[in-house]
């Protein structure tokens, strides 16, 4: 070989080392980076929990006004969910309660965020509102405030069943840290049509009444009316591509196996199509936890209100929990996997009280209906705009409107008194909103109106979002801008809010655009989270 022909040949061998060596760097500094990019990217891991209580017996239910015992037909359950990406940590918990008292909820969630480490405000509490339920406290003098914030009720004192849900709570707690696993978010939409119905109806001459079952049935025995007919189904999966979890949504009351006067112990269709999507997750000996949230339904019942009882609501259930199952074939996976968490405030405008002449006009029909329905009267069954089933007892209605009495003679008293003592202008109301990959989850504390719901779905930038109220506590109530001046129970509820208990300061109401605040202040948190991209 010549010299040339050898320094050609070294030549080549050096530029072709180089080469190689340059592909090697190359493809290390690429391992390099994606090992950095993998370790700063959230990966969302998430752990769950389903656990039943069932009473021996019923102190008290929290809906039933008069003391009778209560039937005891099946567990009230609670599904725990524990989410962390390693950046932020989110425990949910949805649960068999039509509502938990104020003081147990800051008790629950106060010992379930020193367990977990996190600020109290990433526990929030999801009720499916289901009536038939039992207390959970002692005393409820202080526990159900409807008045304005401040609430500074006495602290919780917890009955039997109180700490039987407490000490479930924190075994769950404590086991869940240990098992997450790594997850990815799947989800789809359902259908379900044949179990509610809008029961606000509205007259000829543009009133508005609560539509008991006895007119639900006059417009038809399928009557169901605007309702919200999405069936949400989130199925989070390991590794393996096994469900650990699932979240589903729907939107309405469950009063189905509820009378306020048979009072029954009883999860109605939330706890019956959890139970039915599990089993069709689960491998045939375990079943999948199954999440309920429960949507805007401030206007929306289950069908056979007072009537239909604990049959009726199996059958609801299961066919909620069908229209789950017909879902699973079309899941999507979340494009992103990470999570995020907000806390907020919104305030919601509130009117004057109405005029002393309207206050005294509405007084003497107040106390000419209690006088009735006391005496035994079944036709009394409309009051200052309200209106009752027949399902109820003369005397079950009086109280009721005993209620609306207090509100008006307190109102009354302000407006005689020239109003030394101004109201205030503002209803603050709490907002807890998560997001998980992308879907959107917003918690709110009281019975919002479906159409703020669909507010929120129709303006968030994210491809679903679970609107949820009963989150943490409830406020009762609150209605959409167009429900805001109407007279029927709902739309009207902060005259449900004056009480016995001198320290509770009743609501004034909600003036235009009521509850829509609300929609409009969480679009503005959950876009701002879809916008976000993951670092």
């Amino acid at each position: 070989m010549t010299h040339l022909s050898l320094l050609s040949y070294h030549l080549f061998a050096d530029v072709r080392c180089s080469v190689w060596i340059g592909a090697l760097l190359a493809v290390f500094i690429w391992c390099g980076q994606a090992e950095s990019a993998d370790k700063s990217s959230p990966q969302l891991q998430v752990a769950a929990a389903r656990f039943g209580i069932t009473p021996s017996k019923v102190i008290k239910t929290n809906t039933a006004k008069l003391a009778k015992e209560a039937r005891i037909a099946g567990p009230l359950k609670t599904t725990v969910t524990l989410l962390d990406d390693g950046k932020a940590m989110v425990c949910c918990i949805c649960c068999d309660w039509v509502k938990i008292p104020r003081n147990a909820m800051q008790l629950f969630r106060r010992a379930l965020a020193i367990e977990l480490a996190i600020p109290e405000d990433q526990v929030i509490f999801f009720a499916s509102h289901n009536h038939s339920d039992t207390s959970l406290i002692l005393d409820e003098s202080g526990g159900f405030e409807w008045g304005l914030p401040p609430y500074e009720g006495p602290p919780a004192q917890l009955n039997e069943i109180g700490h039987e849900l407490l000490d479930h709570l924190l075994a769950s707690v404590k086991t869940l840290k240990s098992d997450l696993q790594p997850a990815t978010i799947w989800w789809s939409v359902g259908n379900e049509d044949r179990i509610t119905y809008n029961r606000k109806g509205r007259r000829a001459d543009g009133s508005t009444f609560l539509m008991r079952e006895e007119d639900r049935i006059q417009q038809g025995t399928d009557f169901r009316g605007d309702i919200d007919t999405q069936a949400p189904v989130i199925v989070f999966k390991n590794e393996r591509g096994e469900p650990i979890v699932a979240w589903v949504q729907f939107t309405g009351h469950p009063v189905t196996s509820f009378s306020p006067e048979e009072p029954v112990v009883f999860g109605d269709y939330p706890a019956i199509a959890c139970d039915y999507l599990g089993k069709k997750l689960g491998d045939g000996e375990n079943e999948v936890p199954v999440a309920f949230f429960q949507g805007c339904a401030g206007d929306v019942n289950s069908k056979e209100m007072f009537r239909g009882g604990v049959k009726r609501a199996i059958e609801f259930g299961e066919m909620l929990g069908q229209s789950y199952v017909a879902a699973l074939p079309n899941l999507k996976k979340s494009e992103r996997g990470d999570l995020d968490f907000a806390f907020s405030v919104a305030k919601l405008p509130l009117a004057e009280l109405p005029s002393e002449e309207a206050l005294r006009r509405d007084l003497a029909e107040i106390e000419d209906f209690i006088r009735r329905a006391r005496n035994g009267d079944e036709n009394a069954l409309h009051c200052v705009g309200l209106n009752f089933p027949r399902d109820l007892s003369p005397e079950y209605r009086a109280g009721l409107v005993d209620r609306v009495r207090m509100w008006t003679e307190w109102a009354l008293e302000i407006r005689q008194s020239g109003g030394d003592d101004p109201l205030p202008e503002h209803l603050p109301v709490s907002l807890w909103i998560v997001r998980v990959g992308d879907i959107g989850l917003a918690g709110m504390p009281l019975e919002p109106f479906q159409g703020i719901g669909r507010q929120i779905r129709r303006d968030a930038e994210l491809p679903l979002v679970l609107t949820c109220g009963y989150a943490n506590y409830t406020m009762g109530y609150i209605p959409d801008g167009p429900n805001v001046n109407d007279r029927e129970y709902m739309s009207s509820f902060h005259r449900y809010s004056a009480s016995e208990n001198k320290s509770i300061r009743p609501r004034p109401p909600l003036k235009v655009p009521g509850g829509d605040v609300i929609a409009q202040e969480t679009v503005r948190i959950l876009n701002q989270m879809a916008g976000e991209s993951v670092e």
